[in-house]
């Protein structure tokens, strides 16, 4: 039909929506995946992996509700392999753990109870852990700034100045300083060895219980209560409201074909979802789904040149992309933090989670996100009970 399709403003708006949410974010996910372990190779095939499933899942979802719903991959989920560190098993058992969370994440989707008990996690609680895995890498551009002052310092210029004029484009921006400041002091990149088309790697995943407690449970919590909920609330602020559970089983089905290949997690997206649904993408609410669909069509095209990407990151010192990547979570630390000790009667619960997660230290085996949510909780539960009395 005439006047249904993609105009020139949607699909201006897709490709914008898919360029901001990879460049931003990019820089986290490799950072992630190469900290739990994963090879070059491993990781470019990641981000492969997640890049087209993420692209797909966007793509089905919004030529099947006609809204524009918007996926990405999990950013606090890449903050968390970041955080955590190689585990026994390598990057074998942490695939084996994407595949545990992208079960969950499927079955909180098609299992009605189970879904509302992931949702009953005090959000508290689930924030302040959140903001625990961020606190560590939001210091990355401080610690650059002490090794590669100049370089660092242009970076953060390049973004401050950036964020106030046109605060989208201040993450991207900041990466392509830094890509430029690896081409000026390291010379050109060999691009010799990348493949035109870029080829996925299979990982024969192992499971074992410190990978399901360190990686796989915290995974899923960080990005059902920080990606998948809030997806779902930012599409109802443009009153779109599609079935939450046939989306979340979209992307826990999706995270489950993206693991073998190197991939996290795949769910619903926020700040991309936004700039998919506002009138931006169209004055017709009708037509904007148009835009998530472009923009997922991007993030396909992304994935398959994913080998180019890992070449320019390849040349870039690795303590420059790990202060991009923390500026790139600043935003994401603040609003956690203000979410975390927003209840007062939550607060000290809130604090005792960050301070634990935060800490980075680990029993048997097991990472702090864990352990920090535990205390909180534990604590959460005494003081309710004596305020119940």
């Amino acid at each position: 039909m005439a006047g249904t399709g993609p105009g020139l403003q949607t699909i201006s708006a897709g490709l914008l929506a898919a360029i901001v949410g990879f460049a931003s974010s990019f820089a986290i996910v490799i950072q992630g995946l190469v900290a739990s372990g994963a090879s070059t190779v491993e990781a470019t095939s990641g981000l492969m992996a997640l890049s087209i499933s993420m692209g797909l899942c966007s793509i089905l979802a919004s030529l099947t509700t006609k809204m524009p719903v918007s996926f990405a991959w999990s950013t606090p989920g890449a903050a968390l392999l970041a955080s955590a560190g190689t585990i026994e098993g390598g990057f074998a058992a942490a695939v084996g753990a994407f595949l545990i969370s992208g079960l969950l994440i499927a079955l909180a989707g098609l299992v009605r109870p189970f879904g509302r008990a992931v949702t009953a996690i005090p959000a508290s609680l689930a924030n302040a852990m959140l903001a625990g895995v961020l606190f560590g890498l939001c210091l990355a551009p401080v610690k650059a700034v002490a090794e590669l002052p100049i370089s660092a310092l242009s970076i953060i210029a390049v973004w401050a100045i950036s964020f106030r004029f046109f605060r989208l484009f201040a993450v991207p921006l900041a990466m392509a300083m830094t890509f430029a400041i690896a081409l000026a002091t390291g010379g050109p990149i060999d691009l010799s060895a990348v493949r035109p088309v870029s080829v996925p790697v299979f990982i024969t995943p192992v499971f074992t219980v410190e990978a399901l407690i360190s990686i796989g449970l915290p995974l899923f919590i960080v990005t059902m209560a920080s990606q998948n909920i809030p997806g779902i609330a930012v599409l109802a602020a443009y009153d779109y409201r599609p079935k939450s559970g046939p989306l979340f089983t979209l992307s826990g089905i999706f995270s489950l074909l993206s693991a073998p290949f190197g991939g996290h997690a795949v769910n619903l997206a926020a700040i991309t979802a936004a700039m998919c649904a506002n009138e931006d993408a169209h004055k017709d609410p009708k037509r904007r789904y148009w835009a998530a669909v472009t923009s997922g069509a991007v993030y396909v095209f992304f994935g398959l040149f994913a080998g180019f990407v890992m070449a320019f990151v390849a040349k870039t010192p690795s303590v420059l992309i790990e202060a991009v990547a923390g500026i790139a979570l600043l935003g994401a630390l603040a609003f956690s933090i203000g979410e975390a000790t927003r209840v007062p009667e939550n607060r000290d619960s809130a604090i005792i989670t960050f301070l634990v997660t935060a800490s980075g230290v680990s029993f048997f085996g097991v990472s702090g996100a864990f352990w920090g949510l535990l205390a909180g909780g534990a604590f959460m539960a005494v003081t309710r009970a004596k305020a119940t009395k």
